[in-house]
């Protein structure tokens, strides 16, 4: 639920991003923290749902659910420093624990206690580590072709992105991680305008540091960075099982990272979630399968949905 807060961040205009961006005529707001402009989206009111994206995407990802849920939700996406329209510094601490410290800066910037949780990709980890550090203000979450605990399965394509050297040559060089993504997250392609929405902020190598740094920041084992971060929001996980927590699980069955392997760990993890796989949905599935999410995510956000339910589509 909403409690009171202070004015907006509100240094753009409505609409103003639809020319450039189709399906997002929300209104930008920004938070500086640490110098840099955090940019945001706070569309609605009402019980407040909290979108996190992953890489390389940013808050266009969730442009559908914010208009499905803003008539009866306050709905905000943050875009993560170095991501979407938020500032790019090349001289930045890309960590999963900066990135998960940014999101809790934001909310409580925006005097938010309560509030339903949804993660895709990188957002999973940073949105799930957010919850563990604060499991009594947490309503609802929602994951999506994501993972918060540990594992060494990592595609070599991947892989290859986090040579030294190489890797950024071809994530930020090359453009061979962002720009590709538009064509194999998904089953099915994307309209034009839609997959240039999704490069347009990855458009230089400067403005390609935070792909490169998500990639190099996977922590696989205990030597990474972020390994003991990882470690942190895997143990939340059983907290937030104990509380009881409602979760749904929105899978797209043809994800060539984050395939049936970590879905079965979240069935394990969580064996009483609200389950839907669908086989022919991309890493991408708001894009490949939103027809079919929408009314799942209404049911989940009403309460409506049946504890356990489970569907394959």
């Amino acid at each position: 639920m909403t409690i009171c807060r202070p004015a907006r961040d509100r240094l753009q205009s409505p609409g103003e991003n639809v020319a450039v961006y189709p399906d997002y005529p929300f209104t930008s707001r920004f938070l500086q923290i640490s110098g840099h402009r955090l940019h945001y989206v706070d569309e609605g009111e009402g019980p407040v749902v909290v979108l996190v994206h992953g890489n390389p995407t940013w808050s266009y990802y969730y442009r559908k659910v914010i208009s499905l849920l803003a008539p009866d939700h306050r709905v905000i996406a943050l875009d993560h420093i170095g991501c979407g329209l938020s500032d790019k510094p090349q001289d930045y601490s890309y960590t999963l624990a900066q990135h998960i410290a940014n999101l809790q800066q934001l909310l409580d910037h925006l005097r938010i206690n309560r509030y339903s949780l949804v993660g895709h990709d990188w957002g999973g980890a940073i949105a799930m580590g957010c919850a563990g550090r604060h499991p009594e203000r947490i309503e609802r979450l929602v994951m999506m072709n994501t993972a918060a605990f540990r594992s060494t399965r990592i595609p070599l394509r991947i892989r290859v992105c986090r040579w030294p050297i190489v890797g950024r040559l071809l994530v930020r060089g090359l453009n061979g991680f962002a720009g590709a993504a538009p064509t194999m997250a998904v089953a099915t392609r994307l309209p034009d305008d839609v997959a240039r929405a999704y490069l347009a902020p990855y458009n230089s190598w400067r403005n390609r540091v935070a792909v490169h740094e998500f990639v190099r920041d996977i922590p696989l084992g205990p030597g990474d960075r972020s390994y003991s971060t990882l470690v942190e929001v895997e143990n939340g996980l059983a907290v937030l099982r104990r509380l009881q927590v409602p979760l749904l699980l929105l899978w797209g069955g043809r994800d060539f990272c984050f395939d049936g392997v970590f879905y079965q760990e979240w069935c394990e993890r969580f064996p009483e979630a609200q389950k839907y796989f669908f086989t022919d949905g991309g890493h991408y599935v708001l894009e490949d399968k939103f027809t079919a999410i929408a009314p799942l995510l209404r049911q989940f956000f009403a309460g409506e949905a049946t504890a356990g339910a489970e569907g394959r589509r």
